[in-house]
């Protein structure tokens, strides 16, 4: 009983294996249960399964809120605000990724899901990483305030360009020197086949695991960005894990209603933008001013209203727009 109230990462051990032996339950029911035989998942679903995580997400920060305290909770709630805020962006490059790689609809769970695995295990040694860093050094709290700045205003004055996943030096140098299927072979990350040059037996992978790796990529990519965000919010490793996870879990499935309209949120960068500058710029505010701490409360009221701004403009300005479509039904947005 005492080895479960022992601190591990600032919170007591039962809390962390708490925390996993949930998401494990929950992948197993997803996989197990709800998508046991492949399948196109429709709007509907996708709504019904991304508001059960949304409401999950915001019942464990209740939970965060009885066990750590208001402060934690407010800031928990504030963190899977922002990540999963940051993470829309990842839905354009998944609809992108899907289109390039002409997976067909009832194949994408499958990806995604397997996706989410190496969310979890990637997640969690990069906010090690930066915890121990936080930890050791506080000052690298500043360089991370100092980098979400620089990367809203660039964001601002710059824009964002869609990548040329043909032109990708990793996928590139994967089929220069890897055994790699031409085609897809339904739902399967590899198959067993003969080589056309030497005659032998080998395990070549097909375009459905090239989607894996490229979709894994994007979401280390993606990070670099969400993962200083949160720990300007909070230095807290647990809440920042949590909260993290938790929201990509509920973008995962809102993907598929997603897709289609993310035209629509045209103008949800440029909010992101000035949301990474605020995240970035409170720390240093509130040096200045000697307040040892932004609020949580101002934090996350804050944060609704730039994303609801950027949303609303963006339903507004893109009104009666349509979006254009990819291949196999993934919809890419415009430009």
């Amino acid at each position: 009983m005492d080895m479960l109230t022992t601190l591990f990462l600032g919170q007591p051990l039962w809390m962390w294996l708490g925390f996993f032996g949930l998401i494990v339950v929950l992948l197993a029911f997803d996989l197990g249960v709800l998508h046991r035989d492949q399948h196109e998942i429709g709007v509907r679903e996708s709504l019904l399964l991304s508001g059960f995580y949304i409401a999950l997400g915001l019942a464990f920060g209740g939970f965060v809120w009885l066990t750590v305290g208001a402060q934690a909770g407010l800031e928990y709630v504030t963190g899977f605000v922002v990540e999963k805020s940051l993470a829309m962006d990842n839905i354009f490059v998944i609809a992108m990724i899907f289109s390039f790689f002409a997976v067909p609809r009832q194949y994408q769970h499958r990806v995604l899901f397997w996706g989410i695995i190496g969310v979890i295990v990637l997640r969690a040694l990069m906010i090690g990483f930066g915890a121990a860093l936080v930890a050791q050094f506080a000052w690298v709290l500043y360089l991370f305030a100092a980098f979400l700045v620089v990367t809203g205003i660039k964001l601002l004055l710059v824009g964002d360009h869609a990548p040329d996943l043909g032109r990708n030096p990793v996928l590139r140098l994967v089929r220069r020197h890897l055994p790699v299927t031409d085609t897809l072979h339904g739902d399967r990350f590899f198959v067993t086949r003969r080589d056309a040059a030497s005659g032998r037996v080998q395990r070549a992978m097909t375009p459905l695991f090239l989607a894996l790796m490229m979709i894994e990529i994007a979401d280390v990519i993606f990070a670099v960005d969400s993962v200083p965000a949160i720990f300007a919010i909070t230095t807290d490793p647990y809440i920042v894990y949590t909260s993290n996870i938790f929201a990509i879990l509920g973008l995962r499935a809102l993907y598929f209603a997603l897709a289609a309209v993310i035209h629509r949120f045209a103008y949800l960068k440029q909010a992101l933008a000035v949301l990474l500058i605020f995240i970035g710029g409170k720390v240093f505010v509130a040096d200045l001013f000697g307040l040892g701490k932004i609020p949580a409360e101002w934090s996350l009221g804050i944060t609704f209203v730039i994303l609801g701004a950027g949303i609303a403009y963006s339903l507004w300005r893109t009104r009666g727009r349509p979006g254009e479509a990819g291949r196999d039904g993934a919809s890419v947005p415009e430009s």
